[in-house]
């Protein structure tokens, strides 16, 4: 606290009795402490904020005050006679007085500057008699330089308590809304309150769908039962359909719609393999061909690692969050009319194991697959008309109570901006490298950060872990909490790390990361040369955040050298003992890795006063897309198709330049900020922070399209979906011009409306647009 000394002088009085008073007081004259007690943020006692009297105030007690005004409404109006003499004695006893009193005021001064603080030290020095936990002044810098924080990080993890928590947490199955999910989230609001987290619950009231234990799930070759299998697809339709079954490998576009092999799916009962995309894709691709119901295995080629008689779990609705309240949060007292997601593919489905579909294939007829269908099975064939297949599914909808737990280690400087670390806790099977690893390291980094901030550590921003539920049903546990908080969170919480699947192997490092965290990840890993960046896909967990918030996320696994093994995941192959033996007895050692790699990331991005999420990385990606469109355009004008020539890309381009003006720039102020300008870092790291969310387009409904993100998301208002377009109209030689034309505008609009905003005050905008 900067100290602030005030002497207070008056003119002189006409008597001798006030005169005294105000020598009194000069030689009195101090500063005065005002001791506030309010709470630790650490939780764990009070503590004393001293503040000084600052300039122009006058603090005195209350006797104090009362005899001032006493002896001035009191004081004689007249004054006895003065000589010369008398009054040369008066000033200089005046000043006299004067001295000494500057003299002790200085004193003062400078001892409760070196009680204070030591300076070049950057650490702060307490008076013995000053409470422990006193709170550090924001100003300060960071007792602990960079290195030294992430010594004491890596010392403070603890193999041993992974270990612990991994063989606690591994031994059942924990169903979202069941008896054991909830055990589990109260033990984890436990540990938060014993670590003075200040935990709290949030509770949302959500559809889910199980098998239904007396009238089974079946699937039949004519009257041939060829199984009842124990897994499952959540959201899939129920009731019993027939039809011809046809085999339409990984279930692509480009597979069901190959003229080549005549693949006729309307009222067809579709047989895929799993892999490549989703299950949701498979069965919305099918849907979209008139299929009555999709059938999906593990071909042993794609699952190497996994038994023959291995079950599959997943769900079919091509989203995130309860399809049954799509867009808004799935509160108790929420009251809207009944609805359904779009994503939801309205066909029965189901998965069988691999002995399951070498029976069916067994029976089939039809020509031969084509050489890319097929797998490690004994035999492909596309299917004839008379190869019937029954398919019933029997689930039930249940309205479940479902719980997300949260802690928070609160900041110092901006406690109102935080990082979120998320893990996942549910599962439908044993879920062992989906959640158990990843609950786990969340247990374990709240408690080393929370021995980091009782030690030197001071973060500037705050730290908030959440254990979600519901996950295997399309993250459901993330995305109605996103919904629900939405105001909340817009603009405060600028990054996401998942820990759902950190260790699904051992040879290599896979990442999924919004660009403004490439450089941070690249910096966090060193010299790592199997880092491999992927493309988020809708079904992990850092997805949500980043398509339908616009919070930049990040999802990572250390992964085998076969991308198949991830595969595993949603089966009933996801144990220790599978785990185990594919990381050569490594799950430990890689948890603590994997608990290094997040838990730096989050240091890094609560520690430096400027954030550290890279806004030129997006020039590239926006330059990417362009570039693409324009290619496409340009190929359209060379094959002269109709109306093609009212169509330009001159100011997509321009809003790509305006862009990576508007990055260069920020980059500039960055370099020339002083970075202990408290509050010029805070403007900075807010125009920082709305990148991400400036994708989001806002041209589009949130309920309609929740993943509205233009490079990410999912929908008409994506790059990707503008260049598709343009790529089919090649083959199709005709357009519609008017609607190209409108997703050309708002495109260009949202890219240059997100550089208006990157470029700061409105004077410093680039409109040469």
């Amino acid at each position: 606290h900067q100290s602030q000394y005030t002497l207070h002088f008056n003119s002189m009085a006409g008597t001798i009795d006030q005169a005294k008073m105000k020598f009194s007081r000069i030689v009195n004259s101090r500063s005065y402490y005002r001791f506030n007690q309010s709470q630790n943020p650490d939780g764990e006692s009070s503590r004393v904020e001293v503040k000084l009297a600052v300039d122009g105030e006058e603090e005195m007690d209350g006797q104090e005050q009362e005899h001032v005004q006493r002896d001035t409404y009191t004081r004689s109006s007249c004054s006895g006679p003065w000589n010369k003499w008398r009054f040369l004695v008066w000033v200089g006893g005046v000043l006299v007085i004067f001295c000494v009193g500057s003299l002790i005021g200085y004193s003062v001064h400078r001892k409760s500057e070196s009680a204070s603080c030591s300076p070049g030290d950057g650490v702060i020095k307490h008076d013995p008699e000053d409470p422990p936990n006193q709170e550090f002044p924001p100003n300060y810098p960071p007792p602990l330089d960079w290195s030294e924080l992430v010594g004491l990080l890596n010392d403070k993890l603890s193999s041993k308590a992974i270990a612990d928590k991994l063989s606690e947490y591994s031994q059942v199955v924990r169903k979202a809304g069941s008896s054991a999910d909830n055990k589990l989230a109260d033990d984890i609001h436990d540990i938060f309150t014993q670590l003075n987290m200040d935990p709290w619950v949030d509770e949302h009231y959500v559809k889910l769908q199980f098998p239904n234990s007396s009238n089974p799930n079946k699937v039949l070759f004519g009257t041939v039962e060829i199984g009842s299998p124990k897994g499952f697809l959540a959201y899939s339709e129920t009731g019993r359909r027939e039809g011809r079954v046809v085999y339409a490998n990984y279930g692509e576009l480009s597979d069901l719609q190959n003229k080549e092999y005549g693949l006729n799916l309307n009222g067809s009962v579709v047989l895929m393999r799993a892999g490549k995309i989703s299950m949701a894709q498979k069965v919305m691709n099918a849907a979209k061909m008139g299929a009555v119901a999709a059938l999906i295995y593990p071909d042993p080629a794609d699952y190497k690692t996994m038994s023959w008689d291995a079950e599959l779990y997943g769900h079919v609705h091509l989203g995130s969050g309860d399809p049954y309240t799509p867009g808004f949060p799935s509160f108790n007292h929420t009251q809207f009319p009944p609805a359904k997601s779009s994503g939801l593919p309205g066909i029965l489905a189901q998965t069988i194991t691999a002995n399951m579909a070498q029976s069916i294939f067994e029976k089939m007829g039809g020509e031969g697959a084509p050489d890319r269908f097929k797998g490690d099975l004994s035999s492909y064939k596309l299917g004839s008309e008379s190869d019937k297949v029954t398919v019933a599914v029997n689930n039930n909808l249940a309205d479940t109570k479902i719980h997300n737990v949260f802690g928070v280690i609160k900041g110092y400087v901006d406690p109102d901006r935080y990082v979120v670390i998320g893990a996942q806790r549910d599962s439908l099977t044993s879920g062992y490298a989906k959640s158990t690893v990843g609950t786990a390291l969340l247990l374990e980094l709240a408690r080393v950060f929370t021995e980091l901030k009782k030690g030197s550590f001071r973060p500037k921003r705050s730290v908030v872990f959440a254990s979600w539920t519901a996950g295997d049903f399309g993250n459901i546990g993330v995305t109605e909490w996103l919904e629900g908080y939405w105001s909340s969170l817009d603009r405060k919480a600028f990054t996401y790390i998942s820990l759902d699947g950190v260790v699904t192997g051992a040879d290599s490092f896979r990442a999924s990361a919004s660009p403004l965290l490439h450089t941070l990840l690249q910096k966090t890993l060193g010299k790592v040369k199997s880092l491999s960046l992927t493309p988020m896909q809708m079904d992990d967990g850092a997805y949500p955040f980043l398509s339908l918030s616009g919070i930049p996320s990040v999802s990572f696994s250390f992964i085998s050298s076969s991308v198949s093994d991830k595969q595993f995941l949603g089966t009933n192959m996801d144990e220790k003992k599978h785990l185990d033996r594919i990381t050569d007895q490594k799950v430990v050692e890689l948890s603590v890795l994997a608990a290094q790699v997040a838990g730096q990331m989050a240091l890094r991005l609560v520690h430096d006063h400027i954030l550290k999420l890279d806004v030129s990385k997006y020039s590239d990606v926006i330059a990417r897309h362009v570039s693409a469109i324009t290619q496409r355009v340009d190929t359209l004008k060379n094959d002269t198709v109709d109306k093609i020539e009212s169509l330009s890309t001159k100011w997509l381009n321009a809003a790509k330049s305006s862009y990576g003006r508007a990055a260069a720039s920020l980059n500039i102020d960055i370099r020339n900020t002083d970075q202990n300008d408290l509050e010029m870092c805070r403007i900075i790291n807010n125009r920082i922070m709305k990148v991400e969310h400036n994708f989001l387009s806002p041209y589009v409904s949130l309920r309609d399209v929740p993943f509205r993100h233009i490079f990410f998301g999912n929908g008409w208002q994506t790059t990707t979906d503008l260049e598709k377009y343009l790529g089919d109209v090649q083959e199709k030689t005709s357009f519609d011009i008017d609607q190209v034309l409108n997703k050309f505008a708002l495109l260009t609009w949202t890219i240059q409306g997100c550089a208006n905003d990157l470029a700061g005050d409105i004077w410093s905008l680039d409109n040469e647009i």
